[in-house]
């Protein structure tokens, strides 16, 4: 199949698409989904329902559960602040995403749409930042999967489990997409019950309906307050930074805090290569993006706030129990209004977030690589798919990473792994970056070659002007991330850990121009034709 079609046939499409009866749009839309299983491609087999729950809940993770209660400590002020931002911010990235894939789709991810509005040297970066950082945070999420079971049998060995689960997730990902959907649907159905749960709990409490009958509302946004001064540990030593300053510190910790927290929404971006009708499809799961930024993630940190304070004894020494049911906030809530045993309920259920975030790692990172084999940016085995269209060996490739979770066998190693992980996080903000770039390029191309936005099966009021803003805190959130390497000195592990990959993704860019004499693209000569979507 050849790469892109002439601009005289994309013409010709262009023109039937709007001369032919509605019927007859649907059904050449529906062969050319089925033309998605020609050789060494993905097949169109992910469900609606499936793409769907994915979008409701399939990025939620430990960072909602566990890791909003050291933003808690900050403030319910500071961490509604900073998850109602990066929400913002996610949502347009979603959307941009959304208008493109519903307009022009195509399977390449991402880098494929940063190499065909942008730059192929952008596309190429993207690409493999993208998958750099899942199969280094794969290996990490089996990890916490089995010190989650060392609560009920600490005589086995974590590398057990990372095997024992590790086998599977390479099963649900080496068999036809629809089961891996099926999988992640139930799981996605799970984590969306508990998450629920856990609000509606917090909520209760708040209301008084806890076993100690205390109706707290929003007392504790007066006592102790809504935010709480910046504070920080080094070396056992610990400073406080007081007045304005220390305040604004501690929003700005919570928004970074949530950045990552947000990180995984664009999944089900990745899905919609293998999501039938894109048309219809792909703008009904980024409208589901909405309901769980508002939903789970702003009314969960809304709640928490409301049901348990800063300052609490239980919160700080929750903190730092690590991955287990007993470092949540929301069992600590449950424990301040006097309900108990709540923590082995919440440590069972998180193994479902860990096992699905480990099996969607898998899957991410073998169709990006997939993608980048596709646009000769990786190696060209690795386009190749069997007769279920899928990538085999993508995901063999991917797989391989699991074995670095056997460095954590030892405390040394560990530590440097938790190193590496905290290196490559940063590149999952800059895959925001490239999405919204990819996006306001794709509407210069449109501008430039005389095509009206009213084309676009899927708009977005938002849109294109809520990409420039979320563009721009994005890029704040990325320079500004490593502040706490100042202080109260300069740490040069903080440091590096915070900004290396900012470095890595532009000598990416840079080699692969060098290497391949890459152009920028320009917009009067951009592809807006191939795969193109209109209304009927």
């Amino acid at each position: 199949m050849a790469r892109f079609f002439s601009r005289k046939r994309g013409d010709d499409e262009a023109e039937k698409t709007a001369t032919t009866p509605p019927q007859e749009v649907r059904q050449e839309e529906a062969r050319v989904d089925e033309d998605a299983g020609a050789e060494d491609d993905l097949h169109r087999g992910m469900k609606p329902r499936q793409l769907n729950m994915m979008a409701i809940a399939g990025a939620i993770g430990t960072g909602l559960v566990l890791g909003t209660g050291t933003s808690l400590k900050l403030g319910p002020g500071s961490l509604l602040i900073g998850y109602a931002i990066m929400g913002f911010v996610v949502y347009v990235v979603m959307v941009a995403l959304g208008e493109m894939g519903a307009f022009l789709p195509h399977k390449k991810s991402f880098s494929g749409y940063a190499s065909r509005f942008v730059d192929p040297a952008m596309g190429f970066a993207t690409g493999w930042n993208y998958f750099f950082k899942y199969v280094i945070v794969l290996p990490n999420n089996l990890t916490a999967t089995g010190i989650l079971l060392q609560k009920w049998r600490p005589d086995i060995n974590v590398s057990v489990w990372i095997v024992v689960f590790g086998v599977c997730i390479i099963a649900l990902n080496m068999i036809h997409v629809s089961f891996f959907g099926e999988a992640e649907f139930w799981m996605s159905l799970i984590k969306a019950l508990v998450i629920v749960m856990l609000i509606l709990l917090c909520f209760i409490i708040a209301l008084g309906g806890g076993p100690n009958h205390v109706r707290t509302g929003f007392w504790f946004w007066k006592d102790p307050g809504a935010f709480a001064q910046y504070t920080t540990s080094v070396g056992g030593v610990t400073t406080v930074i007081g007045g304005e300053t220390g305040r604004f510190l501690g929003v700005w910790a919570c928004l970074v805090q949530a950045t990552f927290a947000y990180l995984g929404t664009e999944l089900v971006g990745v899905a919609f290569g293998e999501t039938p009708n894109p048309r219809k499809n792909v703008p009904r799961a980024v409208n589901q993006t909405l309901l769980r930024i508002v939903f789970f993630y702003i009314a969960g940190v809304l709640v928490l706030g409301m049901a348990v304070p800063y300052n609490s004894k239980e919160l700080l020494d929750a903190t730092s129990k690590g991955t287990s049911g007993l470092a949540s906030p929301f069992v600590v809530a449950a424990q301040v209004a006097g309900v108990s045993h709540l923590d082995d309920a919440v440590n069972g259920l998180l193994l479902i977030f860990t096992i699905s975030a480990a099996n969607s790692d898998v899957y991410l990172a073998s169709r990006t690589v997939w993608a980048l084999g596709k646009d000769g940016q990786s190696p060209h085995i690795m386009q190749r798919t069997n007769r279920n269209g899928v990538p085999v060996p993508a995901v063999a490739l991917s797989s391989l990473f699991i074995a670095l979770g056997f460095m954590n066998a030892t405390k040394s190693s560990a530590t440097v792994f938790g190193y590496f992980v905290s290196l490559v996080t940063v590149f999952g903000a800059l895959n925001w970056i490239a999405v919204l770039v990819s996006y306001l390029a794709m509407m210069r191309g449109m501008k430039a070659q005389g095509i009206p936005r009213e084309v676009m099966p899927y708009r977005n009021i938002l849109l294109p002007w809520g990409a420039y803003i979320a563009l721009a805190v994005t890029a704040l959130v990325i320079i500004f991330s490593g502040y706490s390497a100042f202080i109260p000195h300069f740490q040069v592990d903080k440091f590096l850990t915070a900004y290396i990959g900012i470095p890595v993704y532009i000598i990416n860019v840079l080699w692969w121009k060098l290497v391949k004499k890459t152009k920028r693209v320009k917009a009067s000569e951009m592809d807006l034709v191939t795969g193109r979507r209109e209304w009927d």
